[in-house]
């Protein structure tokens, strides 16, 4: 939040607003969904380039902030490789496992996917403030105020969680109840927690209900959300990597729908 401030994280992608990231991850996943073929996702790639510059990311806190994904998308490109539908030369067998060229093809398809997917998606939130979010969605997406205001209510609560935890695990230190069994431990510091949580959630409902947050009358907004210049030049950034995935697929005659 400090960093998102004072603009030294994502100062571009933050200056967006969060519907329209959220549109624009939904868009590109839904193109990449539809076929599993590695000239789409190779062409997204090259294609989102220009938007993960455009982030102002710094190198450090890009690699950090997706490593996630470089790490599950050779895992699942791996056990596409092991597991996947067997076509053309077989190279290696072992018990359920079949290595052939058609599996190949399929883990290189799903590693790029991956990818294109998840690179895009994190760069765009990297930047998003949830009440900016909430924001947004109520008032450029309309959905209904007190769903979009509760949970805006809970993703603030989240972050107590781990201050929770660990006021709770040296309290039980210092009554002598944590000093053996890790899982005896964890469990009840768990069922601790989560009494707490709802006990919290339950105070934070009700003071809600009484300032009005759950009127169903028309609300006003303090900060007003708008859609900018930067906003549909995204938007159509994304409709052209989206579009030009599929076509280069379609014209290599890689277009496999929805991997059939």
């Amino acid at each position: 939040m400090t960093a998102l401030a004072s603009g030294r994280v994502g100062a571009g992608a933050a200056r967006i607003n969060p519907v329209t990231k959220l549109g624009c991850a939904l868009v590109l996943s839904i193109a990449l969904v539809l076929s599993l073929d590695w000239v789409s996702a190779t062409v997204a790639l090259l294609l989102e380039i220009p938007l993960f510059l455009a982030a102002g990311l710094r190198p450090r806190t890009f690699l950090l902030r997706t490593l996630p994904v470089w790490i599950a998308a050779p895992g699942a490109a791996a056990t596409i490789a092991l597991y996947g539908r067997v076509g053309g030369e077989i190279h290696f067998t072992f018990a359920l496992a079949t290595v052939s060229d058609g599996s190949l093809e399929l883990a290189l398809a799903t590693l790029l996917r991956v990818l294109a997917i998840g690179l895009p998606a994190i760069v765009l939130f990297v930047t998003v403030d949830p009440t900016d979010l909430a924001d947004g969605l109520g008032q450029i997406a309309h959905l209904p105020s007190r769903f979009v205001l509760g949970a805006l209510a809970g993703l603030r609560l989240v972050g107590l969680f781990v201050q929770d935890w660990r006021s709770l695990e040296l309290a039980r230190r210092a009554r002598g109840v944590a000093d053996q069994g890790r899982l005896r431990r964890f469990a009840g510091q768990a069922f601790a927690l989560l009494v707490l949580s709802i006990r919290r959630g339950s105070k934070l409902a009700t003071a809600m209900e009484a300032r009005g947050f759950g009127a169903s009358n028309q609300r006003t907004w303090a900060r007003p959300s708008t859609l900018g210049r930067g906003d549909a030049v995204l938007l159509a950034w994304t409709l052209v990597i989206a579009g030009g995935a599929i076509a280069a697929a379609v014209a290599a005659g890689t277009w496999n729908f929805l991997g059939r």
